[in-house]
């Protein structure tokens, strides 16, 4: 495996840019563009700096995706890979992966990382996990390459359908976890929500043309653990907030993806009661421990 430093774009120059730094900047000429005025980060063209690039790392949300790799295309090196972390839908519903397959077709090789690596802890040196979806084995290998020697671990994922929608479905079943830590409903409870959430996700990803076993890996039980549970979570926080009433702020990933879901009639919700009461609280957080009270209660009519 070869392993000599690239040249790598880094788009967005937030947390997990930050967290990107940490991994890759001793072993690899990196670069940074975003399009907001940063304290210390030289401006740059970012044509010119694409046509440069071996990979370029969107670390920006979802919906600029579109534009940006449009604007990228005509610049790439043949070879240039292209790789985001983002976890979410566009305006128009469409995941990361189907958005690259818009754009790029089979035109550049792109892939996308998810799983467990909280910008944080990565940047304290701790280990972060990842599931790579791409379509063929050399992508995998050039991007193992590209991180190995850091303390990202990341497994192959063929399924880019069935990984892009645990992982962008995590965050909305993430605040359920949220809720019932403030309304201190126990662990018991806790434990619940895990498997329920589990069973609805690979109910979901399999609907959408993914592989039912799927949401068993990284990119979704791995990742709705952590974001469930982890205390700088902020899917989690939305949970916490909406069941203690605070309305101010309820925004994110999760939030928009149940926006996208309803506008765009991507599934039949009905079939999920979990994702149905995240949902109903989401778009009306009155009596929210009135509403997962009786969504506990009705747990035996609906077995």
């Amino acid at each position: 495996m070869n392993n000599k430093p690239s040249r790598v774009l880094i788009i967005g120059y937030g947390e997990m840019g930050l967290a990107m730094q940490h991994l890759l900047g001793d072993r690899h000429e990196l670069v940074f563009y975003d399009n907001r005025p940063i304290k210390g980060l030289e401006p740059v063209d970012l044509e010119d700096e694409a046509s440069r690039a071996d990979f370029i790392i969107l670390c920006v949300p979802t919906q600029p995706h579109r534009e940006i790799l449009s604007t990228l295309l005509p610049f790439l090196q043949k070879d240039c890979i292209c790789l985001s972390i983002a976890k979410g839908l566009d305006d128009t519903g469409k995941t990361p992966a189907q958005i690259y397959a818009d754009v790029f077709g089979d035109k550049h090789p792109y892939c996308l990382l998810y799983g467990p690596m909280i910008s944080e802890e990565i940047r304290a040196g701790r280990d972060g996990f990842a599931d790579l979806g791409c379509s063929d084995a050399s992508t995998f290998q050039k991007v193992q390459a590209l991180y190995s020697g850091s303390r990202l671990h990341i497994r192959e994922s063929r399924d880019i359908t069935g990984f892009s929608w645990a992982v962008i479905l995590k965050n909305v079943y993430a605040m359920a976890f949220g809720m019932a830590d403030e309304l201190e409903l126990g662990d018991n409870v806790r434990g619940f929500l895990a498997v329920t959430a589990q069973q609805e996700l690979s109910a979901i990803v399999h609907a959408m043309g993914g592989n039912a076993s799927t949401p068993l890996h990284l990119a979704g039980l791995g990742d709705l653990i952590t974001t469930a549970t982890s205390a700088g979570s902020h899917h989690h926080e939305l949970g916490q907030k909406l069941a203690r009433g605070d309305l101010t702020g309820i925004s994110g990933e999760g939030a928009h993806t149940l926006q996208m879901v309803e506008k765009h009639q991507l599934f039949d919700t009905s079939k999920f009661p979990l994702f149905s009461l995240i949902r109903g609280i989401v778009r009306n957080p009155e009596n929210v421990s009135g509403k997962f009270r009786a969504y506990l209660e009705g747990l035996d009519s609906q077995a």
